[in-house]
């Protein structure tokens, strides 16, 4: 039987390695060290019995067969082939036998074909293992994270490698699959409310941008100065329910965040139409009647695009709260700035009018209006001050707090703002990190589903885009 082979082969091999271990290695005291020995010795034998088993049980599988007929060719036996492929276990060399067409054009291998190994070297479990990891940390921070803990160990190439294929097979049918990850998913049961974010972060690209500051002048030698700065911005967008605040006018439970990032892209037609189709999905999904939000910073680029996108009427606009106090902070810093105790209380007293009228800012452009004309401010300060007023002046009607807090809806983007920088910063803006926009997009398409909890729905329909490629 089957069963039968795996564990005999398996356990032959655990029983020989670890009568090796004990031949060479003084037992004859247990010490930290000989325990520390021990365990490395049947983590090596575990492996090597998974190795082991596994080989046995494709083996059982293997075509017999001189001759046999794929895609309507038929192919003759030619020969055993032993190739290495990376499983769970570690390294495994399989013999398998190997078929040519009729013109010598063509090689054929049913049992790769038949465990989806065609031209592949690490098994599922192992890309799974490895793309996940490198959704967090550089392939080669992965390489050395699964020595540690894994009984396999893929170089840091093979893992680049493997990054760079998942990823192009992905974004080849990128829609088709978040569409199929998004079917397998229902709305929060107690969703009071669906917000729509958009932000961006900026990331330094691997190609020409422009030069910014002073030329350099002071002796160098030969190496490159002035060196063109490619910073762009890659776009961050979340569909999140929200639940009822704990309590009356409170902050309202986060229930769910769903993530879309793209790398910099002129217009951002991509990101826009993913984001979309995120919130399609979103609105299919959620109670009738749940109230739509669009709650994003002071960004004109972003407001110009969702005021007018039709696909956004019927959407409550609020701007971002904290955004606006710290507007007006530099307001009160322009009127006041000899006067720390003046400063405060302005501040102090129209922050607390934000919050509980909705006609706020108009108060707040009055008294800006007011001040501006007693205190007699310098050219500079008049400046920074007209400034500010032109924020509350061209966002007033976006500032509805006092209504937004008495629904129980959210004021503040603090979810787009902290996935700004755990999807894009912190993986793509670490010490001389450059990017191409390829490669940059591969690790954003895995954090993303990482970071919106769908990495298990996705990888499987992963492994079938791969099995199908």
């Amino acid at each position: 039987m089957l069963i039968d082979e795996m564990v005999n082969a398996a356990m032959a091999e655990f029983k020989q390695t670890m009568a090796d271990f004990c031949a060479n290695e003084d037992l004859s005291e247990l010490t930290p060290e000989a325990a520390e020995h021990m365990s490395g010795a049947l983590q090596a034998s575990l492996a090597r019995a998974g190795v082991a088993g596994y080989r046995a049980f494709l083996l059982s599988y293997e075509e017999q067969a001189d001759q046999v007929v794929a895609q309507g060719e038929v192919f003759r036996f030619k020969g055993e082939r032993e190739k290495s492929f990376l499983t769970a276990f570690g390294e495994m060399v399989l013999p398998r036998r190997c078929f040519q067409n009729k013109s010598d054009t063509k090689s054929y291998v049913p049992l790769d074909r038949a465990w989806g190994m065609e031209e592949q070297y690490m098994a599922a479990q192992v890309r799974e293992a490895v793309l996940f990891c490198c959704a967090h940390v550089t392939p080669e921070e992965t390489a050395e994270l699964l020595k540690k803990c894994a009984l396999f160990t893929p170089h840091a190439t093979a893992i680049k490698h493997v990054v760079e294929e998942t990823g192009d097979l992905i974004e080849a049918d990128r829609d088709a699959l978040d569409k199929a990850v998004r079917a397998q998913e229902t709305a929060p049961e107690d969703a009071q409310s669906l917000v729509v974010s958009i932000d961006g972060a900026t990331v330094l690209l691997n190609e020409k941008g422009l030069r910014f500051g002073r030329p350099a002048e002071r002796p160098r030698g030969d190496e490159p100065h002035d060196t063109p700065t490619a910073y762009r911005i890659a776009m961050v967008g979340s569909v999140t329910h929200y639940g009822a605040p704990p309590d009356p006018g409170g902050t309202p439970q986060r229930l769910r965040s769903r993530y879309v990032a793209h790398m910099p892209e002129e217009r951002c037609p991509t990101f826009k139409a993913r984001l979309e189709a995120e919130l399609d999905d979103a609105e299919a999904q959620a109670p009738p009647g749940i109230p739509r939000i669009l709650l994003l910073d002071g960004a004109r680029e972003l407001w110009n695009y969702v005021d007018k996108n039709p696909r956004f009427d019927g959407h409550h606009r609020c701007i971002d709260f904290w955004h606006a106090v710290e507007h007006l902070s530099v307001a009160a810093e322009a009127l006041f700035t000899n006067s720390g105790s003046a400063a405060k209380s302005w501040y102090a007293k129209y922050s607390r009018m934000l919050m509980g009228s909705d006609d706020a800012a108009e108060h707040i452009c009055r008294s800006m209006d007011y001040y501006e004309k007693r205190l007699g401010l310098s050219k500079t300060r008049r400046a920074q001050l007209r400034e500010q007023r032109t924020y509350f002046k061209r966002n007033g009607a976006r500032m509805p707090y006092a209504t937004f807090r008495s629904n129980g809806w959210p004021i503040g983007s603090g979810p787009i703002e902290a996935a700004c920088k755990t999807l894009v910063k912190t993986r793509l803006c670490r010490s001389g990190m450059r990017w191409t926009r390829p490669g940059g997009q591969r690790i954003l398409t895995l954090r993303t589903y990482v970071k919106s909890n769908r990495w298990d729905n996705a990888w499987q329909y992963i492994k079938k885009m791969n099995q199908a490629a």
